[in-house]
């Protein structure tokens, strides 16, 4: 099977293509916390890496502007962000690229990046510890992004 058959489905569309409008959820965090850990759930969800990617960086995104900024915290929501939409980013170059290799290492930066994330969301809650329980539901799906990758 090539590269190309892979990544379709049976009506030959990629999985971006394929997803009906609007069968997504509007936002990352949902009301429901089961919906970011994925266990036990019995609800059909959406398996579309890139969909998942862009909802966790606009998650993270906003969980940046709730930090406190202080001399600190700045540097750590810039490497956070930066960290964060660098996994999306490098997750849609790998899915464009001609060559296994180059495929291997746009997913390995993704696991990097997914692993920074983490560090970061840990310091972050070092500095500011009043935003630990948000920080805590990132830092599991950053986990299962590492994982992932």
């Amino acid at each position: 099977m090539n590269d190309e058959a892979r990544m379709t489905n049976a009506k030959g569309m990629r999985k971006s293509e394929a997803q009906e409008p609007g069968s997504a959820k509007d936002a990352f965090l949902d009301e429901d916390p089961e919906w970011v850990v994925r266990e036990n759930s019995e609800r059909n969800r959406v398996y579309d890496l890139e969909e998942r990617m862009a909802r966790f960086g606009e998650a993270i995104i906003d969980f940046a502007k709730t930090i406190p900024k202080n001399a600190i915290t700045i540097r750590f929501i810039n490497q956070l962000v930066g960290a964060e939409t660098s996994i999306g980013a490098n997750y849609c170059e790998a899915d464009d690229v001609v060559s296994k290799k180059e495929f291997l290492k746009n997913i390995g930066t993704c696991r990097k990046e997914a692993r920074e994330t983490k560090h970061f969301l840990r310091m972050v809650v070092r500095a500011a510890p009043e935003v630990k329980p948000c920080a805590r539901t990132l830092w599991l799906e950053a986990k299962e992004l590492h994982l992932i990758f």
